[in-house]
């Protein structure tokens, strides 16, 4: 039992470290723990990054998804030709309806305010004429019986309607009529009497719808309802006799001195009021006509159809 040699002691050497394999290297074990460490982590560092990886791809897919359909739902908005003329048309017919609206609440609103404004101002400032100058008392001077086409020189009265108007000369639109006042016809191959001549026949012109609308319902006028007519000199009231319910515009017999269709035979003092018929046309003519019953001076006063 001698030292061991040198021999004998590397095997030794060489068992203990073949032996560490639960807690000790070989040489170059220090290698191969560090691989032995690093493997296990290596499936689940991969499994990580595979679902990092599909997380990442899905968003990307999604993105993508997302941007498809908003292209498609852009697109149509964007329009092509077809489109651009349906909403331009659209556009055009609202546009159009909306100057259709108006233009029917400036006839049928407007054009009444603005011309009941102008009637009432011309009503009163005949009223203010004749008190500066109450003209004649009584029959003894004659009173006035000319005038300038469009100058007003009467109020009519229908109190059935309750109507108050100014007459003023001529049957201009732009002068009388569409202002909201009854035109006189008193011009041309059209002129009639003024109610202080001892006869003839006062005829007058009114609109029914627009403009002040004061003939709208003579219509409903019968025989026996007064209408009056009130001027600087004296009060000349009618009684409604007969009416024509449609006739041809050019039918001017209507207003001759004697008119015909309205059952007079005779010279008379007689009225003629005239408007268009049917309602919002100018298409025939209704006439109403009336004979004077009374007529006093304005220093008596109003007479009793205004009275009463």
């Amino acid at each position: 039992m001698g030292a061991p040699d040198a021999r004998q002691l590397a095997r030794a050497v060489r068992g203990r470290g073949r032996g560490g394999a639960l807690g000790g290297a070989r040489p170059g074990g220090g290698q191969g723990r560090r691989v032995t460490a690093v493997a296990p982590s290596a499936p689940t560092e991969g499994r990580a990054a595979r679902r990092r990886a599909a997380q990442e791809a899905a968003k990307q897919a999604a993105r993508r998804t997302r941007r498809r359909g908003g292209r498609r739902r852009r697109r149509p908005a964007s329009g092509g030709p077809v489109v651009i003329a349906s909403r331009l048309g659209g556009e055009l017919f609202i546009t159009l309806g909306l100057v259709m609206l108006l233009f029917v609440a400036y006839q049928l609103w407007y054009t009444n305010l603005l011309a009941e404004r102008v009637a009432n101002g011309a009503a009163g400032s005949l009223r203010q004429t004749w008190e500066r100058d109450p003209g004649t008392a009584g029959a003894a001077a004659p009173p006035v019986t000319a005038f300038e086409p469009g100058q007003g020189f009467a109020i009519l009265h229908i109190p059935k309607l309750d109507v108050k108007v100014p007459v003023a000369e001529g049957i201009s639109k732009p002068k009388v009529l569409d202002r909201g006042m009854v035109g006189h016809y008193g011009e041309g191959a059209l002129k009639t009497a003024m109610p202080a001549d001892k006869e003839g026949n006062f005829a007058v012109a009114g609109h029914r719808n627009t403009h002040g609308e004061p003939f709208r319902y003579i219509n409903r006028l019968v025989p026996g309802d007064p209408v009056v007519v009130e001027t600087r000199d004296a009060y000349y009231t009618y009684e409604m006799t007969s009416s024509l319910a449609q006739t041809p515009p050019t039918n001017v017999a209507v207003i001759k001195p004697v008119p015909e269709g309205s059952g007079f035979t005779s010279a008379g003092r007689y009225i003629t009021l005239t408007t268009c018929t049917p309602e919002f046309t100018s298409t025939y003519r209704m006439i109403v006509w009336g004979r004077m019953t009374d007529e006093r001076p304005r220093s008596q006063g109003p007479p009793p159809a205004l009275t009463s």
